[in-house]
């Protein structure tokens, strides 16, 4: 069975995030992100070379969650994909992309949080429901292929 991978993307919540409605009443999540770039020297450090700034978009209930979780500042890594858009802004026709997150979280690599694992209502995930040491040895047992 092959694994099915989409895009993903990791930055920083650039400007103050906004829960909007489509045309359709269904909810829409849009945030100025920023990409910061770096390069790898020859004795393995890292020297960043600049930052660049996106659109991020999600839409429905996914991005009510994202709304209630994510402020300016925070680090994100998500996963959806990269589309074109057209738009008019101050008469002038604009082309560009922005990145549709199917999925986000905040970076673990940078961000400190606590994790809460009681079961959402309505959601019937039975994985939410053990406990980290029961999770752990289910893993350890699981039969992997590759």
């Amino acid at each position: 069975m092959a694994i099915h991978t989409q895009e993903s993307l990791s930055g920083f919540i650039a400007s103050e995030p906004l829960l909007t409605e489509t045309a359709k009443g269904d909810a829409r999540f849009f945030a100025r992100i920023g990409k910061e770039h770096f390069r790898r020297e020859d004795d393995g450090s890292f020297t960043q070379t600049g930052t660049t700034y996106h659109h991020l978009v999600m839409f429905g209930r996914s991005a009510e969650h994202a709304h209630a979780s994510f402020a300016q500042g925070d680090n994100f890594v998500a996963e959806g994909y990269t589309r074109p858009v057209n738009y008019e802004r101050n008469g002038q026709a604009i082309e560009g992309e922005e990145f549709v997150a199917k999925k986000i979280g905040h970076d673990a690599a940078r961000t400190r949080y606590e994790v809460d694992r009681t079961p959402r209502n309505g959601v019937g995930r039975d994985a939410a429901t053990y406990e980290p040491t029961q999770r752990a040895a289910t893993a350890a047992h699981a039969p992997v292929s590759m």
